[in-house]
Order: structure tokens, then C-alpha cells, then sequence
């Protein structure tokens, strides 16, 4: 198990592509960890907001979420997957001990 929260995101043409979340923040004991949950918001909040799942491969397993556009992807959904990131980042922000965001691609 990670001991930070690792979240690697891959772009293709200027569009996220690829998000992969790994691993526990471990900012406090088990079940009060507010970094933890604040991810865990966000990605599932953003998850529940997307226009059409069916064009994402999508695994969400505890400490570990895979996804990835398969085809047919909308603007719309795009939209939502830069503020799932936008939202992360900010965790991230406060908290840099727990959290890393690394971007690769174009």
C-alpha cells in the first residue's frame, strides 16, 4: 500500500485520456483520514456526474480507480474530467505531503 495518494493523469491531443488514483493518503487512522475522503469525494462525485460512463473504462476499487476513454467520448464529459482534476489539484495543493499529481502527454 502507497503511503500518499498517487494520481497520474495521461492526455492525448490536449484531453485527459487516463486518470489512475493509487494508494492511501494515511493522514490519520483509518476511517478519519479527511484527505483520503476529500479524493474520494471527488472522484466519486465527479464519476456520478459523467453525461455517458459507457465511453470510459472504469475500475473503482478501495485505493485504487482506473480510468480510461474508450470511444465516443462528449465535450461535455472532458469538461467534467478537467474539474475532477482541477478539484484534485487543490487538494493536492494543502496537502503535498499526501497527495502527488503527475501529468504526462500533451
Amino acid at each position: 500500500m502507497l503511503n500518499m495518494i498517487r494520481i497520474e493523469i495521461t492526455r492525448i491531443n490536449g484531453n485527459i485520456n487516463h486518470l489512475s488514483i493509487k494508494g492511501h493518503a494515511n493522514s490519520d487512522e483509518f476511517g478519519k483520514d479527511l484527505v483520503c475522503a476529500a479524493v474520494s469525494a471527488v472522484i466519486t462525485g465527479g464519476l456520478n456526474s459523467l453525461e455517458n460512463p459507457k465511453s470510459f473504462g472504469i475500475i473503482f476499487e478501495e485505493g485504487n480507480v482506473e480510468v480510461s476513454s474508450l470511444s465516443g467520448v462528449s465535450k461535455n464529459d472532458y469538461h467534467t474530467l478537467e474539474v475532477i482534476l482541477t478539484q484534485l489539484r487543490t487538494i493536492e495543493e494543502d496537502n503535498k505531503k499526501y497527495v502527488r499529481i503527475i501529468e504526462k502527454g500533451n
